[in-house]
């Protein structure tokens, strides 16, 4: 969710303690990092069951740590996209699913080694009234069995000022029905939900629209969980001059650092390459211990904040930048193809194959694909051997795990590189040729316009 954003078609998705003599206050519950494998394939609006079978077949053998899910609610009835982040219960009854199939699917994605992490609706009901996916009814206010008009917040006007926090996290985003998150029933309802998914296996969220919930409001709900330090990223979009900054909600968790992915497209659009050497931190981001990136996400691409399928190279090359550079955790965005934002997912969200039917699968693109295995090789080694042309070619390694190019120059570069790598012979996983590295760190090789060049620990012979 963004404060620049109006409309419900572009924005919907936007979504203790005490001794026995002296009361502290609570303390934020800290989130559990992501482990040694801390690239997330975020399938957005797969079906369970397709994303099942793609743990298997993808996730797993690529080495993806996660993969991310849409949310597990019963919802609005339609065909957008966007239906699925207006939910009127909190059954397992929507479009993507249910209840078995989504258990079905942790098991099968833990089987395959993959961790599943559930974007999670908890700022908001829906924008107004009929029957749900899972026949539940309900009107704007009232859902019954779980909440009533009381449980809302006050303020039933649209979010109209970002620079007013209490307008930010009190009144309505486009016009959804705006949780009383400072209730103690409303944090105690959503944890038991919060539960549910838990106890059937997910082992992590994200936290959609975070920045609408005061952070204080989300520790508390956090604090009821029966595993209060399971891991979540909280969705907290960073704007200038806002009175909500993303900072002030590392104590419960990681969050998504947006600056990323809408900085990315500048520089690979319109800058040099070259000013990557200190992405991060160096740029005023996040600390990246507890940063979530991407080059892209459903929202992102849709508003054209940041790069897409549709920018080609530059947005390829993004992403083997991201998978090969030490900083955050990322996700890799896959989604579908679309002309209209509103379009829901192809055949209601099952994918019979991938690159069919309008699937683009960018986290099995083999450009992508490849460097999830990098980036897990590549794990707590620092940069080192920087270089660049002083414009859109540079390269970099990780200590003695990994190396890698991108040659985002019009024109073929050739050139030997200096790298800490032992010496012997690498598969160069973005074309497939084997790399012999010399004695002494080096090794020449010629890259054709617009593509890289990664070699790593894990890879040292092709096949």
């Amino acid at each position: 969710m963004t404060g620049s954003r109006r409309s419900l078609a572009t924005a919907l998705a936007l979504a203790a303690g005490a001794t026995a003599l002296v009361a502290v206050p609570p303390q934020p519950a800290q989130a559990a990092p992501p482990g040694t494998k801390d690239v997330t394939a975020e399938l957005f609006e797969w079906t369970y069951a397709s994303v099942a079978k793609e743990c298997t077949s993808t996730l797993g053998p690529a080495g993806y740590g996660y993969v991310e899910v849409s949310p597990a609610t019963e919802h609005i009835q339609g065909g957008q996209w966007w239906t699925s982040y207006q939910p009127v219960s909190y059954k397992i009854a929507g479009r993507l699913g249910d209840r078995t199939a989504f258990k079905n699917m942790i098991d099968t994605c833990h089987a395959a080694g993959v961790k599943v992490v559930a974007d999670a609706v908890i700022n908001h009901m829906s924008a107004g009234s009929g029957t749900g996916t899972g026949g539940s009814s309900y009107t704007k206010y009232t859902y019954p069995g779980i909440y009533q008009p009381q449980d809302m917040d006050d303020c039933t006007a649209r979010i109209s000022d970002y620079r007013d926090r209490w307008n930010v996290q009190h009144c309505e985003l486009v016009g959804l029905a705006d949780l009383d998150t400072g209730e103690p029933y409303v944090r105690t309802r959503l944890a038991q939900y919060l539960d549910d998914l838990l106890s059937l296996g997910v082992d992590g969220f994200r936290i959609d629209g975070a920045k609408h919930i005061p952070a204080e409001d989300l520790a508390a709900v956090k604090s009821k969980l029966s595993d209060p330090s399971v891991y979540w990223k909280q969705e907290v979009i960073y704007g200038e001059g806002e009175a909500v900054s993303p900072t002030e909600y590392l104590g419960n968790g990681d969050v998504q650092e947006f600056r990323y992915g809408r900085d990315l497209k500048r520089v690979f659009q319109s800058e040099k390459l070259a000013y990557l050497k200190n992405f991060g931190e160096g740029w005023g981001y996040l600390a990246g211990g507890q940063a979530g990136v991407f080059v892209d996400n459903w929202d992102t691409e849709r508003n054209g904040s940041t790069l897409d399928y549709k920018d080609g190279a530059d947005y390829t090359l993004a992403n083997v930048y991201m998978l090969a550079w030490p900083y955050g955790s990322p996700d890799v965005h896959s989604g579908y193809e679309f002309g209209d934002n509103d379009a829901g997912p192809p055949n209601g969200g099952t994918v019979g194959a991938c690159y069919r039917d309008g699937w683009k699968c960018q986290h099995k693109w083999p450009e992508i694909r490849s460097m999830v295995a990098l980036r897990d090789t590549a794990r707590g080694a620092s940069v080192t051997d920087w270089w660049d042309n002083g414009n859109d070619a540079i390269a970099f390694g990780r200590g003695d795990k990994a190396y890698v190019v991108i040659n985002h120059e019009s024109g073929s570069l050739t050139r030997t590189f200096q790298t800490s790598l032992p010496p012997g012979g690498y598969c160069d996983v973005q074309s497939g040729r084997t790399v012999t590295v010399d004695s002494s760190g080096r090794f020449t090789a010629t890259l054709g316009a617009n593509t890289a060049l990664a070699l790593h620990a894990g890879a040292r012979s092709c096949g």
